[in-house]
């Protein structure tokens, strides 16, 4: 993609220093660090209100290799509050609203995430398929069952992070009206 086309909302906190490639609009309240990469190769990525997206943290919104047709690539939505941490690879279709994705997991291209979700720490989730809402991915062998309710939300962090990184990284300008 050779325009970047980058829309950080009202309230988004987005550090100079991460990498975003491609049309890129990003929701209140979302704090991206220094050294996380999104790129939006295939079609442009919506970030949903309140996400935290961590240090070396990759979200790749990219044609799946059997697909060659960009016309029908859809845009890819995450919901909001969900959280990235570090050093996860998020390559997933579509994203709902309140997962977590430990450090280290990976999630391919042909996984979709529904609601609630948690991507425990070093997982790897290839095979094609939609997550069950409120489905926790753990261990070493990845096992899978089903939380009895969502994850928490991260608002202590998230407030002392809005207050923390502006003093120690330049901070990009929000460029659209709420």
């Amino acid at each position: 993609m050779s325009r970047n086309s980058i829309k950080i909302l009202q309230g988004a906190l987005v550090c100079e220093e991460s990498k975003l490639r491609g049309d890129i609009t990003i929701g209140t309240g979302t704090i991206i660090h220094p050294s996380a990469t999104i790129l939006a190769e295939a079609g442009p990525i919506i970030i949903g209100d309140c996400c935290l997206i961590e240090e070396q943290v990759k979200i790749i919104h990219r044609l799946p290799f059997d697909q060659q047709d960009k016309e029908n690539t859809p845009v890819l939505i995450i919901g909001s509050h969900n959280v990235f941490e570090v050093d996860c690879h998020v390559e997933a279709p579509k994203i709902g609203n309140y997962n977590v994705f430990e450090s280290k997991s990976f999630v391919g291209n042909k996984v979709t995430v529904t609601n609630g979700c948690i991507i425990g720490a070093g997982c790897k989730v290839t095979q094609e398929q939609i997550l069950k809402e409120n489905v926790i991915i753990y261990g070493h062998d990845c096992h899978m069952r089903e939380g009895l309710d969502r994850p928490g939300l991260q608002t202590l962090q998230m407030e002392t992070l809005s207050k923390m990184l502006p003093n120690y990284h330049h901070i990009r300008k929000p460029n659209k009206k709420n």
